[in-house]
């Protein structure tokens, strides 16, 4: 059977991406999903933009306008990636067995992740299968010590 993926799909998998545990939520509502579509995008003010699943849960809430912490995983914490990559329902506790620390705005830190940032969701856009988020960073820090831990994929089509 000849090969029938796209010409761009082995380089458009290997564009690179950090991997985050995206929080948002607080109390009972807390939930976290793990994320990989994540960059800077501006200086002043300083600006993220993340890429979410349509359909998803998350994706709901953000559209909303509620408030999230982007979580920077390091090298070697892969018990991030099993915990949250399997994704959680509506009322799922996500964090059993996790350390977290409630931000202000009471969306929970991993305590053990490398640094986070604080993000206030503000202008969105319909990219194909995801939404992307523009998000003001308006708190942050570095918590640990360490590289974060980079993503490449094999293929464009699919995580």
């Amino acid at each position: 059977m000849p090969d029938t993926k796209p010409p761009y799909d082995a380089p458009l998998g290997r564009v690179a991406s950090g991997l985050y545990i995206l929080t948002l939520g607080g109390g009972e509502k807390a939930t976290g999903m793990l994320a990989s579509w994540a960059v800077q995008a501006g200086f002043e003010p300083p600006m993220v933009s993340v890429a979410v699943k349509l359909g998803r849960h998350a994706c709901e809430r953000l559209t909303a306008g509620e408030p999230f912490v982007l979580n920077l995983v390091g090298e070697g914490q892969t018990d991030f990636l099993k915990h949250f990559g399997r994704g959680f329902e509506p009322g799922e506790p996500a964090f059993e067995g996790i350390a977290t620390t409630p931000c202000p705005r009471g969306v929970p830190v991993l305590s053990a992740a490398l640094g986070h940032l604080e993000c206030e969701p503000g202008e969105h856009l319909d990219s194909g299968d995801h939404r992307v988020f523009l998000a003001r960073v308006v708190r942050g820090s570095m918590s640990g010590e360490g590289e974060p831990m980079v993503h490449v994929r094999k293929s464009g089509a699919h995580y």
